[in-house]
């Protein structure tokens, strides 16, 4: 499972309060590793167990008072031993393309519908990488955490792209799919 190393990434790169990590995960590195609040707080709480992150001391002690985590040394070197490990890319689980193999089976009336739902959302998050990569990463930003950072957000972008040209096929060959007269005698 990934998501520890996400949260050692996270912290690593701004010590944070559970909420703030949650908050961070919606706004980027859930982009291509998502969680959820109760996992995320879960998993804090296994780390700190086994002696990756603490922590850190309070200012001033306050009853409820929300705990910021930081990376320990034995957090930092399991994470460096994830990042050199060898591991196969993941299979494709896409409910969209399993929905679309089923309705070879039993027909598809709305699947363009589907397709076409599906192409606005790949737009919109395709727009919305562009953004931040305007934002995010000028020209002058070119430093090695910036550099990997970008790929990482190039690598969405190139996933909206596919998306995108793969749905715009789809469509296309579904539309003329139907505009064929039917066979006589079927």
């Amino acid at each position: 499972m990934s998501l520890p190393y996400a949260i050692l990434t996270a912290l690593l790169e701004k010590p944070s309060s559970g909420l703030e990590l949650t908050r961070r995960f919606d706004r980027s590195i859930g982009y291509f590793w998502s969680a959820t609040h109760q996992q995320i707080y879960r998993e804090l709480g296994k780390l700190e167990q086994a002696g990756q992150i603490r922590v850190l001391p309070s200012k001033q002690p306050a009853r409820g008072q929300k705990k910021e985590y930081e990376v320990l040394p034995a957090g930092r070197e399991a994470l460096s031993a994830w990042v050199a490990r060898s591991e196969d890319p993941k299979q494709i689980r896409d409910p969209l393309l399993l929905r679309m193999r089923a309705a070879a089976v039993v027909g598809a009336p709305g699947l363009n519908a589907e397709l076409l739902r599906h192409l606005g959302l790949h737009r919109r998050q395709l727009a919305e990488y562009r953004e931040i990569e305007q934002r995010d990463f000028p020209p002058e930003r070119n430093s090695e955490e910036d550099r990997l950072r970008h790929l990482v957000l190039r690598g969405g972008i190139d996933l909206e792209n596919f998306w995108i040209g793969w749905l715009t096929r789809a469509l296309a060959e579904n539309e003329t799919e139907a505009e064929k007269p039917s066979s006589p005698g079927c």
